[in-house]
């Protein structure tokens, strides 16, 4: 069994060429790439929708390994007993502006400014004959300036020869960012590797974001089970679509509402501005063959708070079995 202490070099490594993405979930169903060994890149930037607002842009750096099974944050994750388990680590940074970012002063009834970076540590559990999934994530982070989101999207901009972002001032300050997460799904239908019909439950709780959401998830096309225990033969074609729409009762945001500890923010959304009800929706197409993944998504996410917007953005993803 390899040792992960290579994988931490190369996440440290990776993790400064990359740029600042909307809470990314890696453990649904749509997700699935039956190996326990992979490296998978996540990219979402609302360019692909032609917008410049709201969660901006992020990205997730993913690998899952076997060995992560012996990271001490893993022993703190609910794992089934009797089930095929896999093991992830995970880098992510995520970015919020308001409408506009070429004001000096601060935008009442906006969006804040908001950046958050995070480590995670996962894990999947599947039942096959069950047809259902288990997952459970620990996340560990910053949210505020030490995020370094002000950083990050002036440099990019300044590459883009684009407009210099101003705002940055009035972003949601330092806080710790501490959370749990926990993910069933139900296979409810199937026909064959073709078509996949899937309910989901979600639970989150901490200090950047508490909620409870239920989802369903239609896989269209030619794929690998995301309920089978097996390790799926590496020579083959895949090629699928997916949708998934998810119902989100919120309790707490800080990229909104700002850090539980720490309450020197100078411009937040107030509790009873925030949408307790969120409607989210995701639409993918996903090419696979022999070891390659990719990618391409987009998603929706309805007004977060009164008087704030829906919002649109899209992505892609590259994963590389191992």
């Amino acid at each position: 069994m390899r040792s992960y202490s290579k994988y931490i070099f190369t996440f440290c490594c990776l993790f400064p060429f990359c740029t600042n993405a909307q809470q990314i979930d890696n453990t649904l169903s749509y997700k699935n790439i039956n190996t326990d060994h992979y490296f998978r890149l996540n990219y979402e930037n609302d360019f692909f929708s032609a917008t410049d607002i709201y969660y901006t842009q992020g990205f997730v750096l993913e690998l899952i390994a076997p060995s992560i099974k012996r990271f001490p944050l893993s022993k703190l994750l609910i794992r089934p007993t009797g089930e095929y388990t896999r093991y992830g680590i995970a880098l992510q940074h995520n970015g919020y502006t308001p409408t506009s970012i070429q004001h000096d002063e601060l935008l009442v009834g906006d969006r804040p400014f908001a950046a958050c970076a995070m480590f995670q540590n996962f894990s999947i559990s599947i039942d096959s004959v069950a047809h259902s999934r288990f997952s459970s994530a620990i996340t560990l982070g910053v949210i505020g300036q030490a995020a370094l989101g002000a950083e990050m999207q002036t440099g990019i901009h300044r590459w883009l020869n684009n407009v210099t972002p101003h705002g940055w001032k009035y972003q949601v300050h330092n806080d710790a960012i501490i959370n749990y997460q926990v993910d069933y799904e139900k296979q409810l239908y199937a026909f064959k590797n073709i078509l996949s019909i899937d309910a989901d439950a979600i639970g989150r709780l901490g200090t950047l974001s508490d909620k409870v959401a239920i989802g369903i998830t239609l896989i269209g096309g030619y794929f690998d089970s995301p309920y089978s225990g097996q390790i799926a033969a590496k020579n083959h074609f895949r090629m699928y679509a997916y949708e998934h729409t998810q119902l989100n009762l919120v309790g707490y945001d800080a990229t909104l509402q700002g850090g539980i500890f720490n309450h020197t923010s100078p411009y937040t959304i107030t509790s009873s501005d925030i949408s307790r009800i969120v409607l989210e929706n995701r639409f993918g197409f996903v090419v696979a063959y022999k070891n390659i993944f990719l990618e391409y998504f987009q998603s929706y996410l309805s007004q977060e708070f009164k008087t704030g917007y829906y919002h649109v953005w899209g992505g892609i993803q590259i994963a590389v079995g191992l």
